[in-house]
């Protein structure tokens, strides 16, 4: 269990800070000295659209949603570079992690982050407009470099969707596992225990996994309702295959 004494934060550097040569300036906001923090996972993954939906699920239906996604997967910044499109994602943990990084992270909207806390990552930004079909602003995207988990909650299913569990070192680990007793497959956003041609198997007897996914799984499976979707269980085990990209 997540100890008292400690908190967990997801955070991404997304692709306009890769773009912008800044990720080297965020680690060093963030780093141990400043913060206090220490790392506790860390992958570079090229975002396919099944994660990218789960992460941004409470934006699902708003006009914003579709550029969103075109964003953390990178298509926007590297449009004819698809060997450039990735995010780095970390595991940062300790006391109070998620307040002193989204202190450092500053305000969403750049503009706002500008004028309130200058010097802070955010006030790098930019804020974008969206257009409709016809050309026509309907909206703005903000591009602010870095997304940081923001309360514990979140970042505990947030954590769980982008790392499996072998990807934090065992004594950094605050959230239950369990070892998986069945075979499951992942093929169109569907859940199998059998495997059937083009299915990807994602978890097998023996592989330790997050006990909140497993539950979902047996839930899934048995046609019960489940606490999150096989999406949102499956993701982390799909970052970098090249048949979801």
């Amino acid at each position: 269990m997540v100890s008292e004494e400690r908190e967990n934060s997801l955070v991404l550097i997304k692709p306009d800070a890769m773009k912008n040569s800044l990720t080297g300036y965020i680690l060093s906001m963030l780093s141990e000295f400043h913060t206090g923090l220490r790392f506790a996972g860390a992958k570079i993954v090229s975002v396919n659209r099944i994660l990218a939906e789960e992460h941004y699920d409470e934006h699902r239906g708003k006009f914003f949603f579709e550029p969103l996604l075109e964003y953390i997967t990178g298509k926007l910044h590297y449009p004819d570079e698809p060997w450039k499109r990735r995010v780095i994602a970390f595991v940062y943990q300790g006391p109070e992690a998620i307040r002193k990084i989204r202190d450092i992270a500053g305000p969403t909207n750049p503009h706002e982050a500008r004028v309130k806390k200058p010097g802070c990552i955010r006030a790098l930004g930019t804020v974008v407009p969206v257009k409709n079909d016809k050309g026509e602003v309907i909206g703005e995207r903000v591009d602010n470099l870095i997304h940081a988990s923001a309360n514990t909650a979140d970042a505990e299913r947030e954590i769980k969707l982008w790392f499996k569990p072998t990807d934090i070192p065992p004594h950094m680990r605050d959230y239950e596992t369990e070892i998986c007793d069945t075979h499951y497959y992942y093929q169109d956003g569907g859940l199998s225990s059998t495997y059937s041609p083009g299915g990807i198997g994602f978890l097998s007897p023996g592989d330790l996994a997050w006990k909140s996914d497993l539950e979902s799984l047996r839930s899934h499976l048995a046609g019960a309702k489940a606490a999150c979707s096989v999406n949102a269980v499956a993701a982390k085990y799909l970052i970098n295959m090249e048949n979801v990209l």
